[in-house]
């Protein structure tokens, strides 16, 4: 519409140019309401493309860096935590071959009592 106002003066025959409303291309929308728009190209970039490439390099060591250290003590509490698991096995393996073994001497010496019971009852003495 009307980006400046050229007024021409009479008396000297010069051109003056006004400006109309100090705006993006001297012009204004007229509408309150309307935002003023910033530019796009910078704002809608990701993150990773406005660093620099070293920078971004250094960040990437260093995550990595982090997550190797992560991975190691994860790694050293789950082999803790298996050589603990191995000990309680042992144990209880080592605990019921005891008490499998008292079972058996249990029940052989008392196949040998009831042995020596038979063989003590055929004598006379006893039995009479």
């Amino acid at each position: 519409m009307s980006e400046t106002f050229h007024a021409e003066a009479s008396t000297s025959g010069e051109q003056a140019s006004i400006p109309i409303a100090p705006s993006s291309a001297g012009r204004v929308s007229g509408k309150p309401w309307k935002l003023q728009k910033a530019a796009t190209v910078l704002s809608h970039l990701p993150e990773g493309v406005k660093t620099k490439w070293e920078e971004r390099m250094q960040k990437t060591q260093k995550e990595k860096a982090i997550k190797k250290l992560q991975t190691e003590l994860k790694e050293e509490k789950e082999a803790e935590k298996q050589r603990r698991r191995e000990i309680t096995l042992e144990r209880k393996k080592a605990a019921e071959e005891r008490r499998r073994l008292e079972e058996e001497k249990a029940k052989m010496g008392a196949r040998k009592a009831a042995r020596l019971r038979r063989k003590a009852g055929r004598t006379k003495k006893i039995n009479h």
